[in-house]
């Protein structure tokens, strides 16, 4: 079995996540404790209690993902639930990408933990320095919605599985891009209740601060396959980590792509470490062949 690792990206967060990771597993509460160290505020606080306002902030709920992520790895390692060579592959949606280069030895988890805080926080700042807005359309091909998003001056933000793609930009334009499209025939375009517009230009300021926040920080190849957001396909240069990482702050997410090219890759196993089970819901929208679980608890450990 080549077993790959999926890891959640922002809009995944829930009030409660990781609770009962903190309550049974010592392995997840050490990775807890550090974090709440490591930040200088108390993200197990946000993540079990909320409120929901605040855990859903991106420099939050960022920060709060990686942690939830890797502390679910680190339960099932320690309950002895891995296979016996571990994961051959991970892959992370958005944020989740920072999870799995974390979850591959690319940095360790602290200062993984400062990338995440450092681009949520940095986000956060580009949202509110611009009025953006997100909207998913369903249903339709590729080529149709980047026709569309050409027409009106946004971009596609999110090539999630077939049939689901984010647009995002300004919210006027992505607003008036929506009631075209339903004009059009496009039965099914819904707006997200979200900060910003995430992987568009309006982040550049973002990418850039990033970059220059990213510089100093040093990268080791991953242990094992991880494929980036950017292009779909496995990256191992950490130069060519870091350009990614940068690049896709602004870039599509091209989840579809990375799915496919991990199953080519030979994943016969796909392992969701998150709440929510968003990624397997695309997973089987994707390829109902695929053998998929979600773990977000402890009791998931089990299931």
């Amino acid at each position: 079995m080549a077993l790959a690792l999926l890891f959640a990206g922002q809009g995944a967060q829930k009030v409660g996540m990781g609770k009962s990771l903190h309550a049974a597993s010592s392995a997840a509460r050490a990775l807890y404790d550090e974090a709440g160290a490591v930040l200088g505020w108390d993200l197990a606080k946000v993540s079990f209690e909320g409120p929901e306002p605040e855990l859903t902030q991106t420099k939050v709920c960022q920060p709060a993902l990686f942690v939830h992520g890797l502390a679910l790895l680190a339960a099932l390692r320690e309950a002895g639930k891995m296979p016996g060579d571990g994961p051959g592959l991970a892959l992370g949606l958005s944020l989740g990408e920072v999870t799995a280069y974390s979850a591959a030895g690319v940095f360790d988890f602290a200062t993984g933990l400062r990338i995440v805080a450092e681009r949520g926080k940095l986000m956060q700042l580009a949202c509110e320095q611009s009025t953006g807005g997100m909207a998913a359309v369903v249903g339709e091909d590729r080529a149709k919605v980047q026709e569309l998003c050409r027409e009106f001056g946004i971009e596609a933000a999110n090539f999630n599985a077939p049939g689901q793609i984010i647009i995002s930009g300004e919210k006027s334009r992505v607003d008036t891009a929506g009631a075209a499209a339903k004009e059009r025939g496009m039965k099914k375009v819904i707006p997200l209740n979200v900060a910003g517009a995430y992987h568009s230009r309006l982040m550049e300021p973002a990418r850039a601060a990033f970059a220059a926040f990213l510089a100093t920080v040093p990268f080791a190849a991953p242990r094992f396959a991880v494929f980036t957001n950017t292009t779909g396909q496995a990256v191992s240069d950490p130069a060519a980590i870091k350009a990614a990482l940068v690049r896709q702050v602004v870039s599509p997410v091209l989840w579809e792509d990375c799915m496919r090219a991990a199953a080519a890759a030979g994943a016969t196993e796909f392992w969701e470490l998150g709440p929510g089970g968003v990624l397997a819901g695309l997973a089987r929208r994707t390829d109902k062949a695929w053998s998929v679980k979600s773990f977000s608890e402890f009791s998931d450990l089990n299931a």
